[in-house]
């Protein structure tokens, strides 16, 4: 598949995960927070599931091909080599991060969530939200030839 393709369904896929948690983080997550309703936040979260984690996988799997395609393998992650191999490396490492905060958040905070335990879920999905931000501004360095330090 064309790198450039692969590039466009990458981004898509960014426009829905980050843009989903920007919505949730912005507009959401202050409506919860202020009538301390948690069932606001799970009605959005049911809804946005079925779209965000399919976007999530799909920017994985075009994250991974088109990490292939500029010639960094498995073999060379983590290396922090050269600098598009850093970007790649960091967006890992932040994606390792999300998975994280996505499995304390369901299988600890939301089956447990009250309005007594709503400050914990609001710093997870600021979490993931500033993660995403981070991830989409990393992947616009690889345009420029990645990052060095």
């Amino acid at each position: 598949m064309s790198h450039h393709l692969l590039l466009i369904i990458h981004l898509l896929g960014a426009t829905v995960w980050v843009g989903g948690h920007l919505i949730l983080a912005v507009t959401i997550l202050p409506e919860v927070l202020k009538k301390k309703d948690v069932e606001i936040l799970l009605d959005f979260e049911r809804k946005y599931e079925k779209i965000g984690i399919p976007a999530l996988l799909l920017m994985v799997i075009t994250g991974v091909w088109m990490s292939y395609q500029f010639g960094i393998g498995f073999s060379n992650w983590f290396h922090f080599s050269n600098p598009i191999e850093t970007v790649i490396s960091l967006k890992l490492i932040l994606l390792l991060i999300t998975v994280l905060f996505a499995i304390s958040a369901n299988f600890f905070v939301i089956p447990k969530l009250t309005a007594k335990t709503l400050p914990l879920m609001a710093f997870h999905i600021l979490s993931v939200t500033t993660i995403g931000v981070l991830m989409l501004l990393l992947g616009s360095f690889v345009r420029y030839g990645g990052l060095s330090f």
